[in-house]
């Protein structure tokens, strides 16, 4: 078949690891899902996966903020992704924060099975420090694309989530009522908080 002579020309060539990374309300997801809109008009199997915490949306779809949408799975962690994802050209991970410390393996061991493995997330918590496992993914990524919002102060592009409420935990699921994406000037300007 068609598929399968793509697959094993993939496994030939190899998988690769894609990571897209940024702040809140930067097009995170938005890209995610045209990336992988792509591969299916090229008819290749596609797998998408988020985590099963993330309940902001639809259980089973990967929604952007400009409403966007692709159906996925939610998994408890990131074993769950290899279990689930057999027969697979290219795989996407949404919200990749938020998963457990494997996930830079299980990306790596797709990528070596000759899977194309695109990962979206933040890059950064509300504290600007880095996020989950991704800086570890971002290590091992063959191509990073930062995106960037625009700063709700001041206009220019923006590469942090400020938090507008209260409290410390490091996961706090939200939107425009919960956070802002800010320019380093706006986000560091003690006036401002």
């Amino acid at each position: 078949m068609f598929t399968e002579d793509i697959f094993k020309r993939r496994n030939e060539l190899g998988g690769s690891i894609e990571v897209v990374c940024g702040s809140m309300f930067s097009g995170k997801t938005e890209e995610l899902i045209r990336r992988l809109n792509r591969a299916k008009i090229a008819r290749l199997k596609v797998e998408i996966f988020s985590p099963k915490a993330d309940t902001r949306y639809e259980e089973n779809a990967l929604v952007s903020h400009n409403a966007t949408s692709i159906p996925s799975t939610p998994v408890e962690n990131a074993s769950s992704i290899l279990l689930l994802a057999s027969d697979v050209h290219v795989i996407g991970v949404d919200e990749a924060q938020f998963f457990d410390e494997e996930l830079p393996d299980v990306c790596n061991v797709l990528a070596n099975r000759g899977v194309r493995v695109i990962v979206a997330g933040l890059d950064m918590d509300f504290k600007g420090r880095p996020f989950g496992p991704m800086p570890d993914i971002m290590a091992i990524a063959d191509s990073v694309t930062k995106l960037h919002a625009v700063c709700v102060r001041c206009g220019n592009p923006a590469m942090y989530s400020y938090r507008l409420v209260p409290g410390e935990s490091k996961v706090l699921l939200g939107e425009k009522e919960s956070y802002e994406p800010r320019c380093r000037s706006c986000y560091n300007d003690p006036e401002l908080r």
